[in-house]
């Protein structure tokens, strides 16, 4: 049945708490190592009391249930009346995973329903002894603080309307100073103002006026992302337009060469050309976030794997502040949290293990971000073990991935990138952890959806880094222009090395197959004509080769002619999509060009 009448409302609501509540799981990990830290555990408090406003408002009855539970549990630890343990905080964590599945509830329009009904036993056992806790002290009244006084306080209190929609709007929009839990018989239809969202800031304090009003403006606004890749996508076809207008300058001037009035036209197209530029910069800076918002998920996973393994981990974040495209943050999620897992289950040792090697007991696996030039970098490094080639090589061959010949032509390096095969694992036997295969050939189709490459490097007995190399925007991809049986065609720049001639007689025969040796490094010979499935083309002494890399390969490309480097809008083909052609734009000239998928012609070979 569908609940909630105020949709809108219902919406924000789950935003601001789900975001609000990612944050309590990262405290909630914090805390683990740092117990006594009253700020933290003030900071988690306000976060179950805020959600419980939220969701008083909504009328969702057992998710106040719950975080009421929570906060008296949370205020007993601050005014101390307990003392953390791991027990109690994998009950609270419990707690924080129940409401994450009320959240899903609420977001199909069902009212939240208590999906473990002996969490709220296990809450209140831990509040009275019953789980293993070293009570402390009590501590004066004073310490607990007025949230502490209003969490405890009797279910039978009916403060006036006055009261309680005061109480409510401090709630909503993250106030810290009434802390008190919705009244039973407190009203639950909306006044004739609605409150504030969870998002703006906090009301002014009292004698502030209306100078404080004003300067407690919200100043962000939320957009749906479609909205802004259908303004991404107007600035992309403005920019091709100013590319077109550019090109017909050209010509106007050679035509007219001296006439005065193209000094007009020059000034015109070039603050045309700086408009656009500022335009489209605008665009893609209002899409970026924070990766740090799909890091901080991962402290949770980490922990918790970290526990159910019997090992003892920290994942430590780095450069959260770095931004990237909207759209890139969805997809980077799926192989972040492979990532982070095998880090875990398959890069630390156990607790016994690191002791018998001489290594702290606690592992560290570090999630770090960068902004390299154009280029976002993502790296996943670990104290552990490290990988074996010889152990990999062993286990292809046993699963029936490569020969053994195939096996041992294989260099270190190029045996590491053999987790990244489809089926590929380690373990002998399979857990609820891994064991199927089915992780880093994931991790690797993804990054190379998002034109991205990865690489491994991996040192025994002292650990892994798995690095993730990414442009800065899917919208706008810089590229190379070639031409191939006269059609131009446009490959990803981040792909590319460096460009070559190809003399007469450079041409080699290794294994049969053509190749061409660059500065001492023998490289295969490929005719992209071939791989596009077109006539070959013509000789390839004279030729022009383009020295590209796709993971820890690297291939030179047989093209007829050089462009050059460009900036593309990619428009996808519906219905339509020919082998390797990941979309198509228009040139400066009006010309159709087709951009290259490369990762799936070099898959092809």
């Amino acid at each position: 049945m569908t609940v909630f009448s105020d949709q809108d409302l219902l919406h924000d609501f789950l935003t601001e708490a789900g975001e609000m509540l990612d944050r309590v799981d990262v405290k909630l990990v914090e805390l683990e190592s740092r117990p006594d830290d009253r700020e933290l555990l003030n900071e988690i408090f306000r976060g179950f009391h805020t959600i419980k406003g939220g969701g008083g408002f909504l009328e969702a009855t057992a998710l106040v249930e719950l975080c009421h539970r929570a906060e008296n549990l949370l205020d007993r630890l601050r005014n101390g009346g307990l003392t953390l343990t791991a027990e109690i905080l994998d009950v609270i964590l419990a707690s924080t995973g129940e409401v994450k599945q009320m959240f899903a509830q609420m977001q199909g329009h069902r009212e939240p329903e208590l999906s473990d009904p002996g969490l709220l036993d296990q809450i209140d056992a831990v509040l009275e002894g019953r789980v293993e806790a070293a009570p402390a002290s009590e501590a004066p009244a004073s310490e607990a603080g007025e949230g502490a006084q209003a969490a405890q306080a009797s279910p039978d209190a009916k403060p006036d309307d006055a009261q309680w929609w005061s109480t409510l709007l401090q709630a909503l929009v993250g106030g810290v100073a009434a802390q008190a839990p919705i009244p039973a018989g407190a009203p639950t239809a909306l006044p004739a103002a609605a409150p504030a969202r969870a998002s703006a800031p906090k009301a002014p304090s009292p004698g502030q006026g209306a100078k404080g009003m004003t300067a407690a403006k919200e100043t962000t606004l939320r957009i749906d992302v479609g909205r802004f890749d259908q303004i991404l996508n107007l600035s992309g076809e403005i920019g091709l337009t100013k590319n077109r207008i550019t090109c017909l300058r050209t010509e106007i001037v050679r035509k007219y060469r001296g006439d005065d009035s193209l000094k007009i036209l020059d000034s015109v197209v070039d603050q045309l050309d700086m408009l656009v530029s500022d335009l489209q910069n605008a665009v893609m800076k209002a899409r970026m976030q924070p990766v740090g918002r799909v890091f901080q998920k991962y402290v949770r996973l980490a922990r918790d794997l970290a526990r159910q393994l019997g090992k003892d981990v920290e994942l430590v974040l780095e450069g959260e502040e770095t931004e990237i495209d909207k759209n890139m943050v969805e997809e980077l999620n799926d192989p972040l949290v492979h990532l982070v897992r095998n880090a875990v289950d398959h890069g630390v040792e156990t607790i016994e293990e690191r002791r018998a090697l001489g290594k702290p007991e606690r592992a560290l696996v570090r999630l770090m971000a960068r902004q390299a030039g154009d280029a976002i970098v993502i790296e996943i490094t670990d104290d552990g073990r490290g990988m074996r080639p010889e152990v990999l090589r062993q286990k292809a061959v046993e699963k029936g991935s490569i020969s053994a010949e195939e096996a041992a032509s294989l260099d270190d390096q190029r045996a590491l990138e053999l987790i990244f095969r489809p089926g590929f694992s380690t373990k002998n036997e399979i857990s609820d952890v891994s064991g199927r295969g089915v992780g880093m050939d994931v991790v690797k189709t993804n990054i190379g959806k998002l034109n991205g490459r990865i690489e491994l490097h991996s040192e025994i007995g002292k650990g892994t880094r798995v690095k993730i190399m990414l442009p800065l925007t899917l919208a706008i991809l810089p590229v190379l222009v070639v031409d191939v049986g006269a059609q131009p065609y446009a490959m990803p720049l981040s792909i590319v090395r460096e460009i070559i001639s190809i003399p007469p007689g450079s041409i080699q025969l290794v294994a049969g197959k053509p190749a061409i040796v660059v500065r001492g490094e023998v490289m295969p010979l490929l005719d992209l004509a071939k791989l596009l499935g077109k006539p070959p083309g013509g000789e390839d002494a004279g030729r022009i080769g383009v020295v590209a890399s796709s993971g820890s390969q690297t291939f030179i490309l047989a093209v007829d002619r050089m462009y050059g480097q460009d900036e593309v809008v990619i428009k996808p083909l519906t219905g339509f999509k020919p082998k390797g052609v990941a979309g198509a734009t228009v040139s400066s000239e009006g010309v159709l060009v087709l951009v290259l998928e490369m990762r799936e012609l070099f898959e092809s070979q």
